[in-house]
């Protein structure tokens, strides 16, 4: 990618904080544009002290800024979205609503000004598909449209179509990427995100929280390695019209998660195990079993492999909550 000013949708969330400091780093002019629903402007201190940097307070929705923002744009990173199983949950049609449309605004400015644009997907839109490892084109298998969890996963299955679409027949160079479990520095512990609400819940030796029978595995990529990915995506001819995974290989299960921070934390907290109706009372939510990614794709055109271990995730993950006021 050369050194051209790149707008950052939801840049001041988690992974979009991230992305926008190593773009800075590297000499970008990085605008950002978020409406702070669930990203918080703290995540861009930083950012917020280099020239380079220009904040925008606002939605994706709102066709008129977002027209002008990608004008003045060489590429575009869409990360905005409504994420987040409790928030999924808790706000259906909000969520579905911005994840949708949204994406729709912001592919339309793209092709409107031939603007590369990266679409940020996510492993949801698999649904239950519980294979050894997920490849980009593997079954999606989904439960009833009145369970909200899978509201999200067609959400951004749609974002996905779009981005096909628009390229297909009217050539705009799109490339998705759909993220497993990024986790790392910056992560809220609201709406559901599990390492953070792990460690918290651990540092305050509060019972620790696993739902179901903990049995459930996932995978757990290191942001920074996420980000890598991204920047490497965007910049690369080949991605274009293309999809790929980018996640960690170890799979890991919730118990056994749960424990591991107990342990590195030092904390005094025991497992307390939580049936699916006591966790979520309003319902809207269904659990898969496994989810593994098949990162084979990104790893032969980029050479792209997370370096970070899972115990470097939690190390971090810990350092930082130890910062915090517990509580």
């Amino acid at each position: 990618m050369t050194a051209g000013p790149v707008l950052v949708t939801g840049g001041a969330g988690f992974i979009g904080s991230h992305l926008v400091d190593s773009l800075l780093a590297d000499g970008h002019k990085v605008t950002v544009i978020d409406n702070l629903s669930t990203g918080h402007l703290g995540n861009l201190d930083a950012a917020g002290r280099n020239p380079n940097f220009q904040f925008v307070q606002g939605s994706v929705t709102d066709e008129t800024i977002v027209d002008e923002l990608v004008h003045r744009s060489e590429s575009v990173v869409h990360l905005a979205a409504a994420v987040g199983v409790q928030l999924i949950i808790e706000e259906p049609l909000r969520s579905f609503a911005t994840n949708v449309r949204g994406s729709e605004i912001v592919m339309e400015a793209a092709h409107r000004y031939r603007r590369r644009i990266l679409v940020a997907s996510t492993s949801e839109v698999y649904g239950k598909n519980e294979s050894d490892s997920l490849a980009e084109d593997a079954d999606r298998i989904l439960g009833p449209p009145q369970v909200w969890r899978w509201a999200y996963s067609v959400a951004k299955s749609v974002d996905e179509i779009l981005a096909y679409l628009y390229h297909q027949q009217r050539g705009l160079p799109t490339v998705v990427a759909r993220f497993f479990n990024t986790v790392g520095p910056r992560q809220s512990p609201a709406y559901g995100m599990v390492i953070p609400r792990l460690v918290r819940q651990a540092l305050n030796n509060e019972p620790i929280t696993v739902y179901g029978d903990g049995k459930q595995t996932r995978c757990f990529c290191h942001v920074e390695d996420t980000v890598r990915a991204i920047r490497g995506l965007i910049s690369d001819e080949r991605a274009i019209g293309e999809a790929f995974n980018i996640g960690a290989g170890r799979e890991i299960s919730m118990l056994e998660l749960a424990n591991t921070i107990i342990e590195m934390s030092g904390s005094s907290s025991d497992v307390k195990m939580l049936t699916y109706e006591e966790a979520f009372p309003t319902g809207g939510f269904e659990d898969m079993r496994r989810r593994v990614p098949d990162t084979s794709k990104i790893t032969s055109m980029l050479g792209w492999r997370p370096q970070r271990t899972l115990e470097d995730i939690l190390a971090a993950t810990i350092a930082e909550a130890k910062t915090e006021k517990v509580g």
